[in-house]
């Protein structure tokens, strides 16, 4: 069990877990996850932190077959500028290991952006907060638990 999936459940989101053997030398956590699970890969979405010019952690919650859009994401914010944050950064604040941050469930509460186009699937896969762990829900409830915004902040 993950501090995400037990917010799922403490909140009684319907959510369906998804695990695989991850394979450590694998260049992309996110794409694997879509190979190993037989998922559309523009259904799989990866979380990102970003630190903007005043030092605040930004969660971005964008497709795995695109990037992060830092201008966009910065916008979104409000902030003048947003580079990826260190990732040490990334895992002290989340609690949870680069390849394997859940946008659910971190230790800090972070303002978090979920790319648009989240919104056209009934639902969507996120990690769980593990490498090999995903979970399915729907993007409404992920923005409800996040206290997300919507905004196009991936790029194809």
């Amino acid at each position: 069990m993950t501090p995400a999936l037990d917010l799922l459940k403490k909140h009684r989101i319907e959510h369906q877990v998804l695990s695989y053997s991850h394979d450590p030398k694998v260049a992309s956590y996110g794409l694997e996850a879509a190979d190993k699970l037989n998922l559309p890969p523009p259904q799989v979405f990866k979380t990102l932190l970003a630190s903007s010019e005043k030092g605040e952690l930004l969660v971005a919650v964008v497709p795995v077959t695109g990037s992060l859009d830092l201008k966009a994401l910065a916008h979104a914010a409000g902030v003048k500028k947003a580079d990826m944050a260190d990732p040490a950064a990334a895992q002290r604040a989340t609690g949870y290991l680069v390849g394997g941050i859940s946008p659910l469930g971190q230790k800090k509460r972070l303002r978090t952006f979920i790319d648009a186009s989240a919104q056209q699937f009934p639902h969507i896969y996120v990690s769980a907060g593990r490498r090999g762990l995903d979970v399915q829900l729907a993007a409404t409830d992920l923005a409800r638990l996040t206290n997300g915004l919507f905004a196009a902040v991936g790029r194809a």
